[in-house]
């Protein structure tokens, strides 16, 4: 048989075609491209040309057909979600072929049990929420001397060995702050111009020099401190592009590894896929928590395994004042030698929008709960013996885990399949319509770890978030930005150095830099008798 004639054979419709069915000029123009490009691609004289030339042509025919593939049709109908092909007869063979593979990339088993365990989830009564005991907290009024130096020297020490691996929640973008790069590039305003992501990588580093230091005192090697860094699909290019043209703000690039977290299917009240366009269903990031089942699939569980890391730091990006694997908080957590630990802070006032630790039952595991989720009295409830609130432990996304717990989370996570629901406007085919996210959180954690810890960290020394546009009442680049100045003026004046300035104390300060001191220790050789101007950065 000549080559013409094969390709001629090749070409002819298959019966299950009906003889009525036509063939658009666009159509047979897709078929005669794809084989003109077979025909005169090296392979054909292979053997496997012919091969090759019917999977092509299948494909080719499976998407030009009067209908979807009847084999899809049917798994959908399985899970309840034929009506993506709603409006297939009026898409385009590249359209049609689009959405067949955005339907063949999703996991259908999996996602009809998270929808259906999520929407059946809603309304089943919690058990009683009780105040977390005073002896699961860590008051920062109520530790000695003592212990903080003994647990800054354990914490080092786990450092210098390499046992600490740093894991940071940055898959949001800056959409609140106007800007629609990932949140940690952004520049609060500092004197030095550092963007959060800079801020913490140095952090990374000057904790890397204490611990080189506290193990020159003694014998052996330091590690370097591993950072993991969860991205979306929405921020993971840029992300990778803004630490590569910092150059890794001098940390080295093996020691850093980017992973994503996944995406999850939009869907109705009635877990109907919600269709973005008509060839692709909309989807959204499955929360911070998705963390965890990120971690299990890019396989770096593993990975924090055979580098020896036994405990992970894990924090959120968009924290002016964290401070990033706190030796001092690792040093209390294994000395304490449970499975979870958190930060938290005192809530500032009753109505304060934070979720806050509570105590599930009597005797039961320690879990957030959302301020949505308090009522008014629950919110106000007074511990009369204090005069403090009750449900007063914030959360503030400043967690430490072993990996042990982290491997038990990604699995029991997973079978659980139950996420928190977010009623949101969700862009459609329609335009904005009313649907639900869902979503996993990183603190969904605790309630599996078999014992959970709480350190009080203060706020005014910890905790400066940046999340609203400057012009907004709290939480924005420039109240973070004053958190800082105010925090580092305290260091400097502590440390013995003046200041001068020409605004009110209150409106500025200085920065001192992370490469210079990770919490206000070692700044006297640099400040005693020096007057500094503010606004200024004080570095190396």
């Amino acid at each position: 048989m000549s080559v013409a004639t094969s390709i001629s054979f090749r070409l002819s419709w298959p019966s299950s075609v009906p003889s009525s069915a036509s063939v658009s000029p666009s159509s047979s123009s897709v078929l005669s491209f794809l084989f003109l490009r077979l025909y005169c691609s090296s392979a054909l004289r292979s053997p496997s040309w012919f091969a090759s030339v019917e999977s092509e042509g299948e494909r080719a025919k499976m998407v030009l057909a009067t209908g979807p593939p009847q084999s899809l049709v049917e798994r959908l109908k399985d899970y309840g979600q034929e009506d993506v092909f709603t409006l297939w007869d009026d898409l385009s063979p590249e359209e049609r072929d689009l959405l067949v593979k955005d339907i063949e990339s999703l996991d259908l088993p999996r996602l009809d049990r998270i929808i259906r365990c999520s929407l059946r989830s809603q309304g089943n009564p919690s058990p009683k929420l009780e105040p977390v005991p005073e002896s699961s907290v860590s008051m920062a009024e109520e530790r000695t001397m003592e212990e903080r130096e003994r647990w800054w020297k354990m914490g080092l020490k786990a450092i210098s060995e390499g046992k600490l691996g740093v894991l940071l929640l940055s898959g949001g973008q800056g959409t609140r702050l106007g800007s629609s790069d990932p949140k940690g590039c952004f520049n609060i305003g500092l004197p030095s111009g550092k963007s959060l992501f800079q801020l913490q990588a140095e952090r990374i580093l000057c904790v890397q020099k204490l611990a080189a230091q506290s193990v020159a005192e003694g014998s052996g090697i330091c590690l370097p401190i591993h950072w993991y860094i969860m991205t979306s699909p929405f921020t993971d290019d840029a992300t990778r592009k803004f630490f590569e043209s910092h150059r890794y703000f001098g940390l080295e690039a093996d020691q850093i590894s980017f992973f994503q977290q996944g995406t999850i299917p939009c869907v109705t009240k009635d877990g109907k896929f919600i269709m973005e366009t008509p060839y692709k269903v909309a989807k959204a990031p499955d929360g911070n928590g998705g963390v965890y089942a990120a971690l299990k699939c890019s396989r770096l569980l593993e990975d924090m395994a055979m580098r020896g890391i036994r405990y992970l730091d894990c924090y959120g990006v968009d924290n002016a004042l964290v401070r990033v694997a706190d030796p001092t908080f690792l040093g209390y957590f294994i000395d304490k030698g449970v499975s979870a630990a958190a930060k938290v802070v005192r809530k500032a006032y009753p109505q304060e929008k934070v979720g806050v630790f509570v105590q599930r039952g009597k005797g039961g595991p320690l879990s957030v709960i959302e301020y949505s989720e308090m009522d008014p009295e629950m919110a106000c409830d007074i511990n009369q013996s204090t005069g403090r609130l009750r449900y007063c432990w914030s959360n503030v996304c400043l967690h430490m885990f072993t990996l042990d717990f982290l491997v038990q989370v990604a699995n029991g996570l997973e079978k659980d399949a139950t996420y928190h629901l977010a009623e949101k406007k969700i862009p459609s085919i329609h335009g904005y319509t009313n649907g639900l996210k869902l979503e996993q959180f990183v603190f969904d954690a605790f309630v599996y770890a078999p014992s959970t810890a709480l350190f009080e960290a203060l706020r005014e020394e910890e905790f400066a978030p940046v999340k609203n546009a400057n012009g907004s009442n709290f939480d924005t680049p420039d109240s973070a930005r004053l958190l800082v100045l105010r925090l580092h003026t305290r260091w400097v004046v502590a440390a013995g150095g003046f200041l001068t300035h020409t605004v009110p104390l209150y409106a500025t300060g200085v920065e001192v830099s992370p490469l210079l001191s990770y919490a206000g220790e070692n700044l006297e050789p640099f400040c005693r008798g020096k007057t500094f101007h503010a606004p200024c950065e004080i570095t190396l």
